[in-house]
């Protein structure tokens, strides 16, 4: 306060009142806009969370349909249960193994078999410890080449089949992993809150939300025969809306970057039914989407491809346009008489570092992921061609492409929108005397140096 007043000719440089201006707010919350501009951004997002309420309530499913197992797949009778006992017993004895009746062991299942004979399998006692058999005991024969050996005290998944003669009614599927994964997920809660704090905490009960939404609509409404697309784009944003407000505040600032992200979901919608179709994917490429089809005939499988589409791609979405409105926010405070085109400029030049490494993140997942598959195609020396013409695959170079090209064209969409909204805030006589503190100093600085 007292260097203007001593030596008035260093005011006309003001980058350092725009850069102290920038720091006293650059840890705390956005700076606010004028009641008018808030009025503006409420008119778009309000509708819009309007229509996704109304949507969220005439596609209510209710819950999913019922029906008969099958007993395939995962659509079994399933049981918790415990190893109890486990000996090493030949092979040939318990009958573990056949070998082929033309006795040709040149092939890999011939071979198989004759090392099942000869070999030392393990004979498993497990008991049901759920449901109404709980306490009832049954052997399981594990193969010495099977990829997952029992041990005794294990806990088990173990299948029921009613209709089995009573010796065969039950099986192991799987292991139990209740334990260890709640135990991960308590230490990702634990690593959240600790570094987030009070973010952590609200991003924790997005999540739950996102789940939620998920479990409760999105699933029930496609398996009761809703359009996929359409509950996919109503669920995505109600997600949409709940993680974004819930971790960000509902501010000016979040506002933008839900219109970024809604305009990038909708071109995702439009390129991914454009291209599924023209790509002729039927979205049945393996034995859980064919058990899926047999239940449910009347399920659009394509449809379903699409919305995993849109889903699976909200979540990164989320993060570059919260970025980029940020940046965009952060470079304003930083120099107030920046115009919209210089924002643009700084917050683009930003975004395309972001979404480098973001692209490739979203491609490295996709093919981690379908790792196995393209191990099979390398061991079959299947030439690229041939490998991307496949379903399997095109199905998901198309979802990746797809969802990159969003990502991609959001960085743009919600930068020229933060740009244009930001610059666009006149603060004063329209903002709250307790909210417009920060700019009325400013403004009250250019009025004395005028």
């Amino acid at each position: 306060m007292t260097s203007p007043q001593s030596d008035p000719a260093p005011q006309p440089p003001q980058p350092p009142q725009g850069h102290a201006h920038g720091h006293t707010h650059s840890h705390g919350p956005a700076a606010p806009v004028s009641k008018h501009l808030r009025k503006v951004i409420a008119a778009v997002v309000i509708p819009f969370a309007t229509a996704v309420v109304v949507g969220l309530i005439a596609f209510w499913p209710g819950g999913a349909p019922d029906h008969e197992r099958t007993g395939v797949g995962f659509d079994r009778q399933t049981q918790d249960g415990k190893v109890v006992k486990v000996v090493k017993v030949d092979c040939a004895d318990v009958n573990a193994a056949q070998v082929p009746p033309t006795g040709d062991t040149s092939t890999p299942s011939g071979r198989e078999a004759v090392n099942e004979q000869e070999g030392e399998c393990a004979k498993a006692t497990v008991e049901v410890t759920s449901g109404d058999d709980k306490g009832r005991k049954f052997v399981e024969v594990v193969q010495p080449d099977a990829p997952r050996q029992l041990r005794e005290g294990q806990g088990v998944v173990v299948a029921y089949a009613p209709d089995a003669p009573r010796d065969l009614q039950y099986s192991v599927t799987d292991v139990n992993r209740k334990i260890p994964m709640t135990l991960l997920a308590a230490i990702f809660a634990l690593a959240v809150i600790a570094v987030g704090r009070l973010r952590g905490v609200m991003a924790l009960v997005a999540l739950a939300v996102s789940f939620a939404v998920l479990t409760l609509f999105i699933l029930p409404a496609i398996l009761q025969g809703s359009n996929p697309l359409v509950v996919a784009v109503i669920g995505a944003s109600a997600i949409m809306l709940a993680a974004l407000y819930m971790c960000h505040g509902v501010t000016a600032r979040t506002s933008v970057a839900v219109v970024g992200t809604l305009i990038s979901l909708l071109l995702i919608g439009l390129l991914g039914s454009l291209f599924i179709g023209w790509a002729d994917l039927s979205g049945n490429t393996d034995d859980n989407t064919g058990l899926i089809h047999g239940l449910y005939p009347d399920i659009d499988m394509s449809g379903l491809l699409l919305a995993g589409v849109i889903i699976g791609s909200l979540g990164v979405l989320d993060d570059v346009t919260v970025t980029q409105t940020s940046a965009v926010w952060e470079l304003h405070q930083a120099d107030p008489q920046m115009g919209w085109r210089g924002l643009y400029r700084a917050g683009i030049r930003i975004g395309r570092d972001h979404i480098a490494s973001v692209v490739n993140t979203l491609v490295l997942a996709y093919a981690g992921a379908a790792l196995p598959l393209l191990l099979l195609f390398s061991i079959a020396q299947s030439s690229v061609g041939t490998v991307a013409n496949s379903e399997l695959v095109a199905e998901e170079i198309v979802r990746t492409l797809v969802g990159s090209i969003g990502l991609v064209a959001s960085v743009p969409v919600t930068t020229v929108l933060a740009a244009l909204v930001v610059s666009a805030d006149r603060p004063g006589a329209g903002t709250s005397s307790s909210t417009a503190a920060a700019p009325a100093r400013t403004g009250r600085g250019r009025r004395r140096k005028a």
